[in-house]
């Protein structure tokens, strides 16, 4: 490469590692998410709260979301929630897959429930609005993460929903006892948006009284935003290569140019 323009290469290379795509790969933690043979995702996401993730395929022709929801319960042997609020910002209407860790090298058990109100949850699954199937649960995620597995079947024509997540300490009997209601707890909400834009935060609502969703429930709920960071490449998740190996794969392309 002449002298010349080695310069303006080198410039132009370190505006693409400081430019907010770069950092927004860089950032996206998700994206290094290992799962098992035959499953794969095209989108995720680093959830703003709560140190969680979604993982998600959609199929728009048949309105179909694959899902995988990857936390860490709030203490072993807790529980880890995900679900689609299709009418509100909280817990009330959530339909919700939440996994119990197992006990010893047993896997988490999976359940869903559908939120009708502020009350303790049971034992029993209840059926969803969204139909659910291949429903499955690991705890082979890093850091004690349990993986929860599902597809639903959404309405036709979804373009966005609320979505919620939750973790909690313990469980009683087979049902997930309550969560703590600590700021992250409450504010662990977003728009899970399907087609378009990338997500968004829903509005902030205010704080719930005692004796609202976080202190009577087990439920995954959340009281105020927050926009979660999404990975921009669906391809890099699809195929497994991270954000890091993309940026060495740039410089060794220019230093191969010089």
């Amino acid at each position: 490469m002449a002298a010349s323009t080695m310069p303006h290469h080198l410039a132009l290379l370190l505006l693409l590692l400081a430019s907010p795509a770069a950092t927004r790969l860089a950032s996206a933690a998700c994206a290094s998410e290992k799962f098992p043979a035959g499953r794969a995702y095209a989108t995720c996401e680093d959830l703003p709260k709560l140190g969680a993730s979604l993982h998600w395929t959609y199929d728009a022709s048949k309105s179909s979301l694959s899902v995988a929801f990857v936390a860490a319960p709030a203490a072993p042997g807790g529980w880890v929630a995900w679900g689609l609020n299709p009418t509100g910002e909280g817990m009330a209407r959530t339909q919700a897959l939440v996994a119990l860790a197992g006990s010893g090298s047993a896997a988490p058990t999976v359940r869903t429930y559908n939120i009708t109100g502020y009350v303790p949850l049971g034992k029993a699954s209840t059926p969803l609005d969204f139909p659910a199937t291949d429903l499955a649960a690991d705890a082979a995620g890093s850091g004690g993460k349990i993986r929860v597995y599902g597809k639903l079947q959404l309405g036709k024509g979804m373009k966005a929903v609320n979505q919620v997540w939750q973790v909690g300490a313990s469980s009683t009997g087979g049902a997930p006892d309550k969560h703590a209601f600590q700021a992250d707890n409450l504010s662990a909400k977003s728009k899970l948006v399907l087609a378009g834009k990338a997500s968004e935060a829903p509005s902030p609502a205010p704080a719930p009284e005692a004796g609202g969703p976080a202190a009577s429930s087990g439920g995954a709920a959340g009281d105020s935003g927050a926009a979660p960071s999404k990975s921009p490449n669906a391809a890099v998740v699809a195929g497994g290569v991270s954000a890091p190996a993309l940026l060495v794969l740039a410089l060794v392309g220019f230093l191969a140019a010089v």
